[in-house]
């Protein structure tokens, strides 16, 4: 009996024909393993730490301990299975749907996000059939695909206004109104980080970036001098600077993560022994779980945590620079950087640096659709991986 064997490529679009979605096995390289470790590495700390900092408010507001990290654990299981998938597909075909990517993300997903609202009257997630997802997530990843397009195809143009300022002011100021109108104040933090991280990678000249940042600050001067313009942000700021005053207006969750954090010590209560998770900490499963982290594994066990996602950043930027061409190295340069930055301003608000906006930590927070496009970002940058390796070699 002769085996069966499926081509993906024959399910390719005509159009895409040239650049098949599976490599062919003599021009396949290997990923990198030391990237795909440190990835499994944080990945499992996260689901323990997960379980750790959630188990009690599970089950006092779900009556099931478990409830969280079932549901986690799942999605880790499924996301790994997509990392692993997209790690050897042809990152290229990336770049041929750039556009289609990135109009799916911002122009359809974000807009029909905006008339989701909650009780709250935040829009940041779209439910359809019992599921939800973030589309803000998505448009990340559309983000970092279409500007790698973009600074690619014209790199030689890259230093006029023209080529290097206007397609990318123009892309990202769609999705960061559609993502401010859904009053989703992180993902437009990220994202307009993650743009203009892109058009740095890109060549984009210095002096361009003094009118971009110029207008970043004002708006925050802006906020902060004037809250009465964006209500739910400008009250946020105020607890910031100040959430001892604030304490049952929206200070007792920063109050508490300090709590934690400076309770910690040098060696940490232990692992599970937290007693900030006791209904202290507000939802220490989402973006306030690390001040648990601190609580229970100490400075040493926080630090070790921190240099691991400094690691896994700068390997993807030693793959993303070994990589034979520039969307492929713009790529995983962007979704390393999407990680840096998410760690940064996550440790940033549970310390109280800058106003608490809601931003997850990657591979610890609880959240189906950041982690499954962390795991799928992983995917790419191994994809790329595979070619860095070839021209190493």
């Amino acid at each position: 009996m002769k085996a069966i064997t499926i081509d993906l490529n024959s399910f390719i679009p005509k159009a895409a024909a040239k650049e098949h979605i599976l490599e062919p096995k003599h021009r396949r390289g290997k990923i990198d393993i030391t990237f795909l470790v440190i990835v499994l590495v944080l990945l499992t700390i996260g689901l323990v730490m997960l379980f750790s900092a959630s188990h009690a408010y599970a089950f006092y507001n779900k009556g099931n301990s478990f409830y969280y990290i079932e549901r986690q654990l799942f999605l880790a299981v499924g996301g790994v299975a997509a990392m692993l998938a997209l790690s050897q597909i042809n990152y290229k075909i990336f770049q041929k749907y750039s556009i289609l990517i990135y109009c799916g993300a911002a122009m359809l997903l974000l807009i029909a996000d905006i008339f989701m609202r909650d009780q709250y009257g935040f829009a940041r997630w779209i439910y359809i059939g019992g599921f939800s997802f973030q589309p803000s997530e998505i448009a990340k990843f559309a983000i970092i695909v279409l500007f790698a397009h973009f600074a690619a195809t014209n790199a030689e143009k890259m230093k006029t206004f023209r080529y290097g300022v206007m397609p990318f002011g123009v892309a990202l100021g769609i999705v960061a109104l559609l993502v401010i109108l859904s009053r989703h104040l992180s993902g437009t933090i990220i994202i307009g980080a993650l743009g203009i991280s892109m058009m740095w990678f890109g060549g984009t000249r210095f002096v361009y970036f003094g009118a971009l940042i110029g207008v970043g600050a004002a708006a925050v001067a802006l906020v902060i001098i004037f809250p009465q313009f964006m209500a739910y942000t400008g009250d946020r700021v105020q607890v910031w600077l100040d959430p001892y005053s604030y304490y049952h207006e929206g200070g007792f969750q920063t109050i508490q993560a300090l709590i934690a954090i400076g309770s910690g010590g040098i060696w940490g209560a232990g692992l599970g022994n937290s007693r900030q998770k006791y209904l202290y900490i507000p939802e220490p499963q989402n973006d306030f779980i690390f001040p648990v982290v601190c609580e229970e594994l100490g400075f040493i066990g926080a630090s070790a945590i921190i240099l691991l996602f400094a690691l896994l950043v700068a390997r993807g930027y030693i793959i993303a620079m070994r990589c034979p061409d520039k969307f492929g190295s713009l790529l995983a340069a962007g979704c390393v950087t999407h990680i840096g930055l998410q760690v940064l301003l996550n440790l940033a608000v549970v310390t109280n640096t800058i106003p608490n906006t809601g931003i997850s930590l990657p591979f610890f927070s609880y959240g189906g659709t950041a982690l499954l496009m962390t795991l799928g970002e992983m995917g790419v940058v191994l994809s790329v991986s595979k070619k860095s390796v070839i021209q190493k070699g």
